[in-house]
Formats: structure tokens, sequence, C-alpha cells
């Protein structure tokens, strides 16, 4: 029984935890859509039950020939499952850069789901006796299945993820694998051991040598698919329990497979459209206090940070990766050490809930593309009520709708007051104006690096000025010219309906 209840526990562990490797490589391939995570469960969970399904033809009275058959088919399973699964990643990722859908690999899911699903019911008929402890019997080998489940949650979602990665992740699962196999092989007669055995050793051998291998450059197949060339590299890769960070060599940074920005804060070269936030000082021209939801480069909190009219400067940032990257740029490095800044590692809308007694003149988030997995969270009607309970009189909240009709809709809904500035929108309880002029002349002020971001006395400086501004005019759109182009239809977000993340058109 002892051996059935490790079984029960490595099958769980093992099988949870490749399942949470395996999303966040999926979701990194699919830029953290919606239906990611429910196509992947959806495989898995067929596979479970045609697994089940297939070990009940096992499941008979045995007589020493069967429970020996039984063994190996096992052996054979656990094999089966752990190669698929090892192997997922790796597939996809080539799948990707021949051009096809991540969807192909959903076979596989299954493949690796219905031989793990297989063994717990085999596990079950060889190790338990129908007598007068079948009952209790079932329960230990359930709980242990359970704790091994929750086991390989717990510590690859929380612990593996981060200090491991997804390289040696998959390393160690493969070789805790051959690992279960090597249990059973342990309980067939001797003659029928050694030929698997050898199989095994050789596997886990390869494993811990070169286990690594077929994962090299994954991320950058992944994320660059059809367009990946081989020697492609990304700058960093940053991975934690929050998420996965890559950096392009052009310093373009992405979040989980998304574009989120560049280390880069200069108006002489805004090919980020810093301008947005440099806006700011003529939208609210007091803003002692501010409130950050999302650092990400910390090019806009750089920004912010040297806002003459800012004393204080609260950041709140999820994934604690990009504090690792933010000093190895010339561009934000300041920001860590900054002293009007304080970065709190936490989810944005939790750390509002949990701070109710804070109030603050200017609350803003470069918000992450309104179609993806969880955007609903800071896009939603219930969201903007509560940060509206956190502004001061005469407070702004401006956010990036990266072009969601529906996310603009359903502010302008919550607020009396809106003005979009390219694609942010800002919105308040008081009346909203940005005057290109007067922005000019705060720019021509505004403190850098122990000048201003750009010089009136420059000839280039103002030649850039006047292009920004320029490029400005015909994006500043009022709350009436915004409400104007909204389809009557259209509903609101909110955290019930989930907005745009299921929107049949995103």
């Amino acid at each position: 029984m002892v051996q059935g209840l490790l079984l029960a526990g490595l099958s769980g562990y093992i099988a949870l935890s490749y399942e949470i490797l395996w999303y966040r490589a999926l979701s990194v391939a699919t830029n953290g859509t919606a239906d990611t995570f429910g196509l992947m469960l959806g495989a898995y969970l067929v596979g479970l039950s045609l697994g089940a399904v297939a070990a009940r033809r096992l499941c008979r009275e045995s007589t020493p020939a069967e429970r020996v058959a039984r063994l190996k088919t096992l052996f054979t399973l656990s094999l089966l499952g752990n190669l698929a699964g090892f192997f997922l990643v790796p597939v996809t990722a080539w799948m990707l850069t021949k051009d096809l859908s991540w969807k192909w690999s959903l076979p596989l899911v299954g493949v690796s789901a219905a031989s793990m699903g297989a063994l717990f019911p085999l596990v079950a008929h060889h190790w338990i006796a129908p007598d007068e402890k079948v009952g209790s019997s079932v329960s230990y080998l359930y709980l242990a299945n359970i704790l091994g489940s929750t086991g390989g949650s717990l510590v690859t979602g929380l612990v593996a993820a981060e200090g491991l990665g997804i390289k040696a992740g998959h390393q160690l699962l493969f070789i805790l694998g051959m690992g279960m196999a090597g249990l059973i092989l342990g309980l067939l007669p001797n003659g029928e051991r050694w030929r698997p055995g050898i199989l095994v050793v050789a596997l886990a051998t390869v494993a811990g040598f070169f286990g690594q291998v077929p994962f090299d450059g994954v991320y950058e197949k992944l994320q660059y698919r059809w367009t990946y060339r081989p020697g492609i590299r990304f700058s960093h890769v940053v991975e934690t329990k929050s998420g996965v960070i890559t950096v392009a060599p052009n310093g373009q940074v992405f979040g989980g497979g998304i574009y989120e920005g560049t280390f880069s804060t200069s108006l002489h070269d805004d090919k980020n459209s810093i301008l947005r936030c440099y806006a700011l000082a003529e939208i609210h021209r007091e803003p002692k206090d501010v409130l950050m939801i999302g650092l990400a480069t910390g090019s806009w909190a750089t920004v912010l940070a040297n806002n003459p009219g800012v004393e204080r400067l609260t950041i709140v940032e999820i994934n604690p990766g990009y504090l690792q990257l933010i000093p190895k740029y010339a561009a934000v490095s300041g920001l860590l050490s900054h002293p009007k800044v304080r970065i709190e590692i936490d989810d944005g809308r939790r750390w509002l809930v949990r701070n109710g007694g804070l109030k603050f003149d200017l609350i803003v988030a470069n918000t992450t593309f309104h179609w993806r997995a969880n955007a609903t969270n800071l896009l939603s009607r219930e969201f903007l009520q509560l940060v509206r309970a956190r502004l001061n009189a005469g407070g702004v909240y401006y956010f990036n709708t990266t072009g969601g009709i529906r996310t603009e809709k359903t502010a302008c809904e919550e607020f009396p007051h809106a003005l979009m500035v390219m694609n942010c929108l800002a919105v308040s309880d008081s009346p909203l104006s940005l005057e290109p002029e007067r922005l000019r002349d705060r720019l021509f002020q505004y403190p850098w690096e122990g000048s201003t971001a750009l010089a009136r006395e420059v000839p280039g400086d103002v030649a850039q000025m006047d292009r920004l501004i320029g490029a400005l005019r015909g994006k500043v759109l009022s709350r009436e010219r915004i409400v104007a182009r909204h389809p009557p239809h259209l509903k609101a977000i909110t955290d019930d309906n989930m907005g745009t993340e299921w929107d049949a058109f995103h």
C-alpha cells in the first residue's frame, strides 16, 4: 500500500506541475488571451477522462500474470505521460515557428493527461483489496493524490516557476517521472526488470545532462512565432511566479509575450509615445500624491517622479521581476532610489481594497491590452468605482484604454468628465482640459537631469516640440466626441460580464 500511496502522490504532483508550466508557455504563445486556459484545461480533462475509461478494461479480478501485465501497463503509462508532458512546450514552440496554430498542441495535452488519468484507477485497483477496509484504503489513496496535486500547484507555481524557470522545472519533473517509473519497476519480478530498468536509467541520465537543451530559445520561439530566426535571443528573460518578462535587444519589453513598453523617457526620440505621460503636467497641475498601478519598464514612473508638482509617488506592481531589470537601463535606473518613490509588490486592485484610508490626487494605470485574460480586473465598472473612492476632490484617473471602445464607454458612464489623449483616457468628477500651447510651455520647464525635458534655446528641441504638439492637436478628444463614437448597443464592462476578454471582435 505504501508504494500505491507514493505513486498516487507523485502522479498528482507531476500532473499538476506540468499543467502549470504548460499554461505559462501557452499564455506567452497566445499573448494571454482568455480562452487559452479554458482550451488547455478542456483538453486536459478530456484526456484524463479517456484515460480513466481505458483503464477500466484492466480493472478486473486478477491472476498473477494479469497483475504483472497491469504493472507493465502502469510503467508504460508513466513513461508516455512524462514524455508527452516534457516535450509539449518545445513541440508547441517548433509548431509556432512553422506558422501552425498553438491549438495543435492540445492533443499532446490530452495524451499526457490520459496517461496520468489511467494511472490512478490502476493504482487503486492494484493496491486496494476488496475487503472491509476498502473505504479507508480509497480515502488514503485519494488523500495522497490530492496532497500531491496541491504540492505540485504550490511548489511549482510559487517556488519552482520562479527559482528554476521553465527549463529546469521541466527537467526536474521528468526526472521525478522516471523515479515514479522506477518505483513501479521495483514491484515486477526480477526477470522483468532489467530491460525497462536500463531504459529508465538512460532517460533519467540524458535528462540530467541534456534535459534543458529542448528548451533552448523556447521563449523566443513562442513569442516571435513564424518570424523567429535561429540566433534570435532576448537580452533578458525574467521568470517569476507572477509571469514571464522578456526584453528584446532593441529595449522593447514584453510581459507574458505582449508588448509593455520600452526603457525610454526622452521626448527627443518619443518612440514609446511617452508624451502621453508628460501631458499629465497640464491635465492635473498639482498632483501632490500620485498612485501608479503597474510599474513595467519604469519609464512612465520616472517621468512622473520628475513632475515638479508631484511630492509622493506610490507604485503598485504585481511582478517583482521588473525591479531586476530597471537598474540595467540608464533611462530609468535612478527610479528605485528616487526620494519621492515608494514601490509596493502587490495586485493593484487588491492593494486599493486593503488601503481604503489612502487617497490620491492622481491615479495612473498604463493598462495592458483590453482583450487579455484578467484585464477586466482593471477595466470594469466596479474597479472604476473603487478608483473613484480613492481620489481626492478634483482628482484624476488616467489610464491606457489600448483602443477598447467598451473600455471608454464604461469610464464615461462612471465619471461625468473625460478627456482622451491619444489612446489614454483621463476621467474625473471635475472638469478636464488640455491646452496644447500651455502644455508646450510646461514641457519647456519640465525638470530633467539638471536641465529641462526640451530646451527652448535649442533650435532642434524647439522643432521637436513643434512636431510633438502638432501631432497631439488632433488626438485630444472631449467627452462629447468620445461618447459620440460609442455604438448604443455596447454594454459597460463589469466583473460579471468580463468585458472584452471574451469579445468575439477583438
